[in-house]
Parts: C-alpha cells; structure tokens; sequence
C-alpha cells in the first residue's frame, strides 16, 4: 500500500487578526462533527470579517475584488456543535498579483486550547470587469503588512 504525504502547513510571523466564529449545527455533518465543507465556510467567514474591519469586501478590495485561487487545510481535531473557532490569521507571501493567507483554527474545551486545523488560501487580486488578475493596490500590501 502506498500512503500520500501528508499536508503540513507553517504558519508564517505576522498575524493579522483572530476572529471568533461560533459552529453552528448546520456546520455538523453525519459523524456529529463540523464537515470539511463547513470548515471552508468558517475560513472564509474570518476572511470577510477581516476584510470588513478594513472597510473592504471580495468584490472591492482596494478598488478590485479578490479570488481565491488555492486552498490547503491540514485537519488536527474534530469540532463540535458550541464549540467558539478561534481563526487566528497570518499574512504569507506576497507576489505582484496575489498574497497568501495562513489560518490556524483552535477552539477552547475543559479549559485547554485545542488545535483543530492549520489552512492557507492563495488570493488573487482579479479585476471583475475585465476578467484578469491586477495588480495588488498599495493599501492592500499595507494591510497584509500588519499596518
């Protein structure tokens, strides 16, 4: 039998926000826990709710929208119905048109903190309009600079 490596994410120095996300039961999936799919969902809750405490969305970050273009989750623990995800986020490498985020998602239970997943979206910055990514603006760079 030949087994896959499996996905190690490292999450880079500058954090840029932690955002608190309650599971909700629409997140559970058949084996009582959140699914995979909802933890795609509470990744891109945090992102929007960074993006919002800058006054930016998806579809106008510094004058043009964002893509997502990759993502990566390494799952660590299971996540429960209650449980509160703290989505701490980490700026990554930053090109002419893209930037990385990284996401480690603890949760608290019996008094201990509880790693339940480390992820990383590859961003796009992509003008709508014309259908091709552009140029990051100056205010994003700032942003992902922890500023």
């Amino acid at each position: 039998m030949v087994y896959m490596p499996r996905i190690k994410i490292e999450m880079p120095e500058t954090e840029l926000a932690t955002i608190k996300i309650r599971v909700r039961i629409s997140d559970i999936n058949y084996g009582n826990h959140v699914g995979n799919d909802a933890f795609v969902s509470i990744l891109h809750e945090a992102r929007m709710q960074w993006l919002q405490h800058h006054g930016y969305t998806e579809l106008n970050a510094g004058g043009t929208g964002l893509i997502m273009g990759d993502i990566a989750i390494e799952f660590k623990n299971e996540s429960f119905y209650g449980d509160t995800v703290e989505v701490a986020i980490f700026s990554g490498e930053i090109s002419r048109v893209s930037f990385e985020l990284f996401y480690r998602l603890t949760a608290v239970r019996n008094n201990k903190q509880i790693l339940l997943a480390n992820a990383k979206t590859g961003m796009v910055h992509y003008s709508y309009e014309i259908k091709k990514p552009v140029s990051l603006s100056d205010e994003i760079k700032i942003m992902l600079a922890g500023k």
